[in-house]
């Protein structure tokens, strides 16, 4: 029997295969996890969002409406939803649902569609995420993930 003289010659270049094997799926699940975090603070960023918008929306007040002259409550309970939603709202796409109507696109926008003092208003989001990570897309339909945040409050007795 012959004995090598360099026994871990016969091994150089293995830590790289093996390297090259476990690579792609630790990769993959570090974007998982990476892309997981970012839904949950999706989710949580635009609750608190909708929950601050209804926040003001009771007040019945007009000062956030973008518009310097003409201010409408409504375009400014949406502009309150939006600046505390962290940027997120155009990335999710949200459809707005106030009391079980449905107000798919801006033209759909009402003035009334908050209601009136003293009443109770849902007001719910319907929103989507793209998913970019392969293993998670696969997962949902599409490769897109919808989830609703909403909230109940009523109206106060505005001047």
């Amino acid at each position: 029997m012959t004995v090598s003289r360099f026994p871990r010659a016969r091994q150089k270049g293995s830590a790289a295969v093996e390297m090259a094997f476990i690579a792609p799926v630790l990769f993959l699940l570090l974007m998982a996890v990476f892309e997981f975090s970012i839904i949950f603070f999706t989710s949580l960023t635009m609750q608190y969002a909708v929950r601050e918008g209804s926040r003001y929306a009771i007040t019945g007040q007009s000062d956030r409406d973008p518009a310097a002259s003409n201010r409408q409550r409504y375009l400014a309970i949406i502009q309150s939803i939006k600046d505390n939603s962290v940027g997120m709202y155009d990335s999710v796409n949200p459809v707005i649902t106030v009391n079980n109507t449905t107000y798919a696109t801006a033209n759909a926008y009402s003035a009334t569609m908050f209601g009136g003092p003293d009443d109770v208003v849902v007001i719910r989001l319907d929103c989507s995420w793209k998913i970019v990570t392969p293993i998670i897309g696969a997962m949902f339909q599409g490769g897109v993930l919808h989830f609703s945040v909403a909230t109940t409050m009523r109206n106060e007795t505005y001047q």
